[in-house]
């Protein structure tokens, strides 16, 4: 049974549509311009994921909750933050939820939104190229870096860089048609902008960055390696025999041919990657390598992991 207020509700619903006019998310100046009264805006069917905005189902995206916010975003105004890396598909540490606030800067002349849900700031124009992101205006992506870099330590700056910087096509997230970059372009801007809250952590996390990595968790076990005082290993490292391409390894000690491979999850759910990566660890085994195969377990135990990398090299230089 629907309680008074309820069934009214449910009467003027059906009775009064909304127009199909309306996108999913609709400001109520814009409703009230196509004819729609207060008591059909403020309907209990309708969400209100910011002030003045009214949807017709709660954000369960990161891409609804900026579509919900789009009414809002005036001209001049654009994703920064965490929210742009999010439409960057940047790897951050933390994934979005649906109390995560949009974050959004506005020229510095402007006054930043400050309303429920939304993280306003200043940003010099010309700082940021915008690019348009499924209809929704975003900073570019060494922008995107720099406006997350006070709230990143160096280690997770060094992922989002390293994401920057790589062309691989099959890195996680990586959002179609983003812009090439290397080392040179990112120190560039850097000089650019100048003192800004983080910089000195995006310098040292460029110093650390590389080149061709496929995923942030190579990237961390880089890191992790580096931090243990053990060489650098090198990155996407291809073997070759007769010029023909055996393997390519994520992290590689050529001399001591020492593989360390970082399995994800598609590496065990994908049946046909299974076998290939079963495959390619016996090729690099008939040729003399080691192959250390990690998990996500494995960077959870750090210690347990740079004890087998010591033990190998140690082994191989026996040898």
């Amino acid at each position: 049974m629907l309680d008074a207020g309820a069934a009214e509700n449910h009467r003027v619903r059906r009775s009064n549509p909304l127009p199909r006019s309306l996108p999913d998310s609709f400001g109520v100046r814009a409703a009230a311009e196509r004819g729609v009264g207060r008591s059909r805006r403020d309907g209990v069917d309708l969400e209100r994921p910011f002030h003045g905005i009214r949807s017709r189902s709660t954000p369960s995206t990161l891409k609804e909750q900026v579509a919900a916010y789009l009414p809002r975003l005036r001209p001049r105004h654009r994703f920064v933050g965490r929210t742009a890396a999010h439409l960057w598909g940047l790897p951050l540490s933390h994934d979005w939820s649906a109390a995560d606030p949009v974050e959004v800067a506005v020229p510095q002349e402007c006054t930043p939104p400050r309303t429920r849900g939304v993280v306003g700031r200043r940003l010099v124009e010309e700082r940021a190229r915008t690019w348009r992101l499924d209809g929704a205006s975003v900073v570019d992506p060494i922008a995107t870096v720099f406006t997350c870099a006070r709230m990143l330590g160096i280690d997770e700056l060094t992922v989002l860089l390293d994401a920057l910087l790589t062309s691989a096509e099959n890195y996680p997230g990586r959002v179609a048609g983003r812009p090439l970059l290397t080392h040179d372009d990112i120190a560039a801007r850097l000089d650019e902008w100048g003192p800004f809250a983080g910089c000195t952590r995006v310098r040292a996390a460029l110093r650390a960055a590389r080149e061709g990595v496929e995923s942030p968790k190579e990237t961390e076990t880089r890191l992790l390696i580096a931090r243990a005082g053990l060489p650098e290993p090198s990155v996407q490292f291809e073997v070759l025999e007769d010029g023909r391409l055996i393997a390519r390894i994520d992290l590689a000690y050529p001399d001591l041919k020492i593989a360390i491979e970082y399995e994800g999850d598609g590496h065990r759910t994908d049946r046909h990657q299974w076998r290939r990566d079963i495959q390619r660890q016996r090729d690099l085994e008939d040729r003399g390598w080691t192959v250390i195969r990690l998990t996500e377990l494995d960077l959870q135990s750090p210690t347990s992991v740079i004890m087998r990398i010591r033990r190998a090299i140690a082994a191989a230089k026996r040898h």
